[in-house]
């Protein structure tokens, strides 16, 4: 039998860790096959983990001592417990390290944009080192609330002298028409996920005085054309239901002192059938050229209810399974023979 003891500083912070009901203590004990327990002492709490694999003692010793350190700041999130049981497993620890130095930026509450997964570190990495990143992975990954974040961080620091963010106005089944007012109106809806992000790193007093200024701009993709954006950090979301033309047009946009962001989802796409991506033309075309880099999202990198992790993987297993050919097809018609001819 082997055993381990960590200790915590407070009643709090051991609840933290063990998750409402126990829930991620439970987690732990299935993902690891130990048995963990809790004893109360006048300095703090003291987690025994045990089990008959030293190895699963280990490892799920080392998922606790990182709860611990989150703990001791904040409730956690049920994905971050699944996220490091599964980095730990992975044997992947030391790359949990540089999360803690990732933050990107303030909002406008105080409160800190930082990574939540190695794969969102590596994506926050890329657009600074890159002019141009196509950040492609499913629902949930950050990928346009981090680009926001940077867009936020790098017109803080001047240096760029606007935000623009555009989306393609596609119908995801809803018809644009029917909606009311006029065209600005009726795109909104669309731009929306681009308001509520920069609500949330500015407030909404900043990010209206910049909207007047044209400090920042939000903007239905086709209003890109025939522009040159100099000195400006480009978002590009929802790029999935981009055209190839319409993609190379914005990205020939691109002027001096300028950095793009696209983001997307190739599964989502609400073009019309038969159309293609210009998304998924832009990752084959530019795939290999210097600073420009491509960027994958997986399902682990999502930061949602754990739920839509699970949706994800759901769904791709059930596309694999629509294009994988049928292995017992109709029976072939026999040959005649030479009397039946």
């Amino acid at each position: 039998m082997s055993k381990e003891i960590i200790h915590t500083a407070s009643s709090e912070i051991t609840a933290r860790i063990f998750g409402i009901c126990d829930a991620y203590a439970k987690e732990i004990e299935a993902a690891f096959g130990v048995d963990i327990g809790n004893r109360a002492g006048a300095d703090g709490d003291a987690i025994t983990v045990s089990g008959e694999d030293p190895e699963g003692v280990r490892f799920a010793a080392e998922v606790l001592l990182r709860l611990r350190e989150e703990a001791a700041e904040r409730e956690i999130p049920e994905q971050r417990v699944s996220y490091i049981i599964g980095m730990v497993r992975d044997g992947q620890s030391d790359a949990l390290t540089v999360l803690d130095d990732s933050t990107v930026c303030l909002t406008s509450r105080g409160k800190p944009v930082k990574a939540k997964t190695v794969g969102q570190k590596q994506y926050i990495d890329a657009i600074k080192k890159n002019t141009v990143v196509l950040g492609v992975g499913p629902a949930g990954t950050g990928k346009t609330f981090l680009a926001v974040a940077m867009a936020v961080k790098a017109l803080r620091a001047k240096e760029v002298s606007r935000i623009i963010l555009t989306r393609p106005a596609i119908e995801a089944g809803e018809k644009l028409g029917f909606l009311p007012g006029d065209l600005q109106s009726k795109i909104d809806p669309y731009l929306r996920p681009l308001y509520d992000a920069l609500y949330e790193m500015m407030g909404a007093e900043n990010y209206a005085r910049l909207l007047e200024k044209q400090v920042i701009e939000i903007a239905p993709l086709a209003y890109m054309r025939g522009r040159t954006l100099d000195d400006s950090f480009i978002i590009l979301d929802e790029a999935q239901n981009c055209t190839p033309e319409q993609m190379k047009m914005f990205l020939t946009r691109l002027g001096f002192n300028s950095k793009a962001v696209v983001t997307g989802d190739l599964t989502q796409t609400d073009l019309p059938s038969g159309a293609k991506s210009g998304l998924a033309a832009a990752v084959k075309i530019l795939s290999g050229i210097p600073d420009i880099k491509i960027h994958y999202f997986t399902d682990r990198d999502v930061v949602r209810h754990k739920l839509v992790q699970k949706i994800i993987l759901a769904y791709e297993r059930y596309e694999r399974e629509q294009a994988r050919p049928k292995e017992h097809g109709a029976p072939k018609k026999a040959a005649r023979t030479s009397k039946e001819k």
